[in-house]
């Protein structure tokens, strides 16, 4: 069945919960898995806000670095929840990308059967003003997803 799933994660709990599906999935399938983070676009609305600080180099640097330290500690964390449950397992961050869209080209890139992706459910003005991360990858996906709530 699946030989290679990408799992997403931003170390939440309720991406953990997405996390321990994959781990559990790729044990009994003897699968193999990519955990992947996707740390978003700088936040643009520094430009309105504070125009000075979105166009500081040091300022982006800053940012950049800090996102990356988090992403690496949080595939780090999910790589060790994989090999201990004795899955083959390979960690990957995309930077500077949106969720949705990192996740789908990773998927296709690494060539992954499965996508493993936690979502909140959100229905109307919660989903219309937070955006669904998994209804995005759900759309753009050329392969199956699994949602997990």
């Amino acid at each position: 069945m699946y030989k290679h799933i990408l799992v997403a994660t931003d170390g939440s709990d309720l991406a953990n919960k997405g996390l321990e599906q994959a781990i559990g999935l790729a044990k009994e399938l003897s699968a193999k898995i990519t955990i992947l983070t996707v740390t978003d676009l700088f936040p643009s609305y520094g430009i309105v806000v504070a125009p000075g600080l979105s166009t500081s180099p040091e300022i982006f640097e800053e940012y950049r670095t800090s996102m990356a330290e988090q992403a690496k500690a949080i595939v780090q964390q999910a790589i060790g929840k994989a090999r201990d449950a004795g899955v083959i397992v390979e960690g990957l961050h995309i930077e500077n990308q949106s969720p949705a869209v990192g996740i789908v080209e990773a998927a296709e890139t690494h060539q992954a059967e499965l996508i493993v992706i936690a979502s909140h459910g959100r229905r109307g003005v919660n989903k219309l003003l937070l955006g669904s991360q998994a209804a995005e990858v759900l759309s753009l996906s050329k392969v199956p997803v699994l949602v997990v709530k």
